[in-house]
């Protein structure tokens, strides 16, 4: 296996959750390109001159249909394993767990697991989720297909994993199953401790968005929030300039004409302007720029951080009461991002939108699109709105666009898409699960901190919230420049991990 393969195949584990939209298209290739990074300069590290460093990869046989015994279609999924610090066959077994999208070597390599698994021996396993990745059934991605994508198919899997690992390693009956996953993956995490405690002893769910919601405006009132921290680089007058940038742009969207023309130029726009869904889908991405840079604040490989967004809007100091100077500055921001991704364009025609996520056969270069906006119609809506009044953005794309996605490409009403998230919540209990032995791990600055567990619910039911952390910060390498926060919170998780152990 070469390294290039290796490095492509880096754990997307802070792949954005939004559902895929234009918006949402760039949050998670901001997450991969992230991620990425940090794959890349973490197995640098851990290479050295010896081959012995390399995890392994292998292929489980996996039921299609956990649920339905005559069902004899499997798929293989795949999976990693770093046993270089592993004791003794009874040792504990840290297993870190994909969300939606492709799982790479840097699961076993880096993070929690791989820190923390030399103090206790422990096998350290990664499992690539069900429809991501390489770990994508025979037959496409069709609708016939996705109805065996859920997190609750994700969660048989975990446990067909644990079952069938166990035998191949020679690990015994005795030895404690401890869950990982940051984002979707941290829910996993906490939802398999909850469903299946004899088999999962323990977990640590990071930046996990265990409530689902259909309008998730939270989001940018701490996005807001966020642009207003001066901890972080934030201040009223970068939230007021993001505000009046985005005044600016509505401004020459209605203008039409020479004005609409230079705007498609200037914030990179792929096609016309003209219809009001696709100068929705460039407002929306726009938003998920800005929203990108609080989401990854401070992050290896993130192109913006708060503190350099703030100053792009800031930047004309001596000319910042007219309305273009915060224009201009988001204008170069979009030009950092897009040269950092290596896109062309920044957004795309709604109609564009819709016809790549009609494309049922599975593209090797994808980050999932298709199949995690299935998901989000039918179990967690996450869809980030604009619409309360303190909002700094446009109000554009409003819910219903949103929820037309679904409609257009699978054909499910917005009724069905409101009860899948109500279901959800009932299922695995929103944000008072009732899982013990799970610690649930958020940085305050991170939008979606909101949806998850923040404050201990029992004794055996922990939180630990970082201020001003961004999303799964967590779980990035460690560096000599993490604030005394971080590096606290992570010193608790060793510790609570040792209370349980």
């Amino acid at each position: 296996m070469t390294i290039r393969r290796i490095l492509w195949l880096g754990p997307l584990l802070l792949a954005s959750l939004w559902g895929s939209s234009a918006p949402a298209s760039l949050l998670r290739r901001l997450g991969e390109h992230i991620q990425q990074f940090q794959e890349r300069s973490g197995l640098g590290l851990s290479l050295g001159p010896s081959p012995v460093a390399f995890p392994k990869e292998g292929w489980l046989e996996q039921p299609l249909d956990p649920f339905n015994a005559s069902d004899r279609r499997f798929f293989l999924q795949r999976y990693w394993v770093n046993d270089q610090h592993r004791a003794s066959q009874d040792g504990p077994v840290f297993l870190h767990l994909g969300g939606e999208g492709s799982l790479g070597p840097g699961s076993v390599m880096r993070g929690h697991p791989a820190t923390l698994a030399p103090v206790w021996g422990a096998l350290v396993i990664g499992l690539e989720h069900r429809f991501y990745g390489l770990s994508i059934p025979a037959g496409g991605l069709d609708m016939a297909q996705l109805r065996f994508l859920s997190s609750r198919h994700a969660l048989a899997d975990v446990i067909s994993a644990r079952l069938t690992l166990s035998r191949l390693f020679n690990v015994s009956s005795s030895s404690p199953w401890i869950c990982f996953g940051g984002s979707y993956a941290g829910s996993l995490a906490a939802w398999a401790r909850l469903k299946f405690p004899h088999l999962i002893f323990a977990s640590v769910a990071s930046s996990a968005p265990v409530r689902a919601v259909l309008d998730f405006s939270e989001y940018n009132n701490v996005v807001s929030r966020s642009l207003m921290n001066t901890a972080i680089g934030g201040s009223p007058e970068c939230r007021a300039a993001a505000s009046a940038a985005f005044a600016e742009v509505k401004r020459r969207l209605r203008a039409g004409g020479a004005a609409q023309a230079a705007l498609r130029a200037e914030m990179g726009a792929c096609g016309s302007l003209g219809r009001s869904e696709d100068q929705a889908e460039l407002l929306g991405t726009l938003q998920a720029l800005v929203g990108g840079a609080v989401q990854y604040d401070g992050q290896v490989g993130a192109p913006l951080s708060v503190r350099q967004l703030c100053g792009l809007l800031l930047g004309d100091r001596d000319n910042c009461s007219s309305p273009a100077a915060p224009y201009r500055g988001l204008r170069r921001a979009v030009q950092v991002v897009t040269r950092s991704l290596g896109q062309r364009c920044l957004s795309f025609s709604r109609a564009e939108t819709v016809t790549q996520l009609r494309v049922t056969e599975p593209q090797v270069s994808s980050v999932g699109d298709r199949q995690w906006l299935y998901q989000t119609c039918t179990e967690f809506g996450y869809y980030v709105t604009c619409e309360d009044p303190g909002c700094p953005f446009s109000q554009l794309p409003a819910l219903p666009s949103q929820l037309d996605l679904c409609e257009q490409v699978f054909g499910l009403s917005t009724s069905s898409i409101a009860k899948a998230v109500a279901q959800t919540n009932s299922y695995y209990g929103g944000q008072t699960p009732g899982a013990t032995q799970v610690l649930f791990v958020n940085g305050d600055t991170d939008p979606w901190h909101v949806l998850s567990v923040t404050q201990a619910l029992g004794p055996s039911e922990a939180a630990l919230l970082i201020p001003n952390a961004s999303h799964c910060l967590d779980m990035a390498p460690e560096r000599p420049s993490d604030p005394p926060s971080l590096r606290l919170a992570r010193q608790n998780i060793f510790q609570q991990l040792q209370t349980w152990l």
